[in-house]
């Protein structure tokens, strides 16, 4: 499959595997899986740290080892955070959200119905909706991850002249293991970058790609290129 979950996303050492089980395509997870999972945690399981003025709001909140959760972050249940993760001063977490191993949520950033998977990290002034975040991906400042069409109908990927219905109504982007994108950079509804891909600073981009690009402004005019 050229969506094949295995060719954007390293799971290894990820700490909710069962999360992907019976997942074949790489958005697939965003879907009935991640609700059945979010849904399964029950209670505030804490044990890392919440500062003082930060706000864990509801059922279904677990907080690895080694975590921080920083002063005017907000969490709205359910939400899983693994160890040594930070949640920086004003993120908001609002529900069905699986933020794996030494991540970071920054200042500012909102995420829903989303999964960063080890090392992922969304710095600053980030938007992160229905999308996967791979091992090590990097969003520069200002980054937003787009989820929902201006018009009204289920997100359709468009891979290699290809059309593919995905059967939702809201999906944001999944990002390959290693991604970066640069400041200001906006991801339209149903894009998919394979890993190690890179965007640079203030580019709008949208597709399914199967193989690694490069996305950069050549007087003013958009381009992409494979490595």
């Amino acid at each position: 499959m050229r969506l094949d979950l295995s060719h954007y996303l390293d799971l290894e050492g990820f700490p909710c595997l069962s999360l992907f089980e019976g997942v074949e395509s790489c958005y697939e997870v965003l879907g009935q899986p991640l609700k059945d999972f979010c849904a399964a945690l029950k209670g505030q399981e804490i044990h890392g740290k919440v500062m003082p003025g930060a706000v864990c709001e509801g059922d279904g909140i677990f907080i690895g080892e080694g975590s921080c959760v920083e002063p005017g972050a907000y969490i709205k249940g359910p939400c899983w955070i693994g160890s040594n993760t930070q949640i920086r001063h004003t993120a908001y977490l609002r529900g069905n959200v699986v933020v794996g191993d030494e991540c970071v949520v920054g200042h500012a950033t909102e995420v829903k119905n989303s999964i960063f998977l080890n090392k992922a990290k969304a710095g600053h002034f980030a938007y992160v909706g229905d999308s996967v975040l791979g091992v090590n991906v990097n969003l520069g400042a200002g980054t937003k991850l787009a989820n929902l069409k201006v018009i009204p109908s289920d997100i359709i990927l468009s891979l290699d002249g290809e059309k593919i219905p995905t059967g939702l109504r809201k999906l944001g982007a999944i990002l390959g293991n290693g991604t970066e994108l640069g400041c200001n950079s906006v991801t339209s509804p149903g894009t998919i970058l394979a890993p190690f891909s890179i965007v640079y600073p203030a580019i709008s981009i949208k597709g399914a790609f199967s193989k690694k690009k490069i996305f950069k402004l050549s007087n003013m005019v958009m381009t992409k290129r494979s490595d």
